[in-house]
């Protein structure tokens, strides 16, 4: 009885400063004003489950499988800050999205770009070239996850601001 005390106590220590780390790396994401090649291609791997010959806790090894499968550029180095464009191409890559005809013909980082601003996954004004904080990479990471969970590049008309009752489904069920 006193060893299943003693074992219930330490996992749930263990639980919990497992879920205190994954909050600190996110607080310190949120912080970061340009992400590295190495937190990028980590947090992209992850988030898109991707699974390989790398061990995810080296950012050696996790930049040399991205670069080894073209998803980064050669001369990429960990501790560079990541653009837009090439952050881009990783996530496309990474998720095996597909694009339009540009990025389909030329296969390159800047119609990833391109094609991410056209399906409203990067919003607002930016530039292919610019600097990727960590708040953006987590927004964009996000608002892809939402639309693959739900109806790919759609995002539902009730998910703003409405209710069941004000969607079309709800008007024609005589919801008011």
């Amino acid at each position: 009885m006193k060893k299943n005390i003693i074992i219930t106590f330490f996992l749930l220590f263990i639980s919990a400063a497992i879920h205190a780390q994954t909050s600190n790396e996110f607080q310190n994401l949120l912080k970061t004003s340009a992400v590295t090649y190495a937190q990028a291609a980590s947090f992209v791997l992850e988030a898109a489950d991707v699974t390989g010959a790398y061990d995810k806790t080296s950012e050696q090894d996790v930049i040399s499988f991205a670069i080894n499968n073209k998803w980064l550029p050669k001369n990429a180095n960990a501790q560079d800050s990541i653009t837009l464009e090439n952050f881009s191409y990783l996530v496309m890559k990474a998720f095996g999205l597909k694009g339009g005809p540009m990025y389909t013909l030329f296969n390159n980082a800047h119609y990833s770009y391109r094609e991410m601003v056209y399906r409203e996954l990067i919003q607002g004004r930016s530039d292919p070239k610019m600097k990727v904080s960590g708040y953006t990479m987590i927004l964009i990471v996000n608002r892809l996850l939402f639309r693959l969970e739900n109806d790919p590049w759609k995002i539902p008309e009730h998910s703003v601001g409405t209710t069941s009752a004000e969607t079309p489904a709800g008007l024609a069920e005589g919801n008011q």
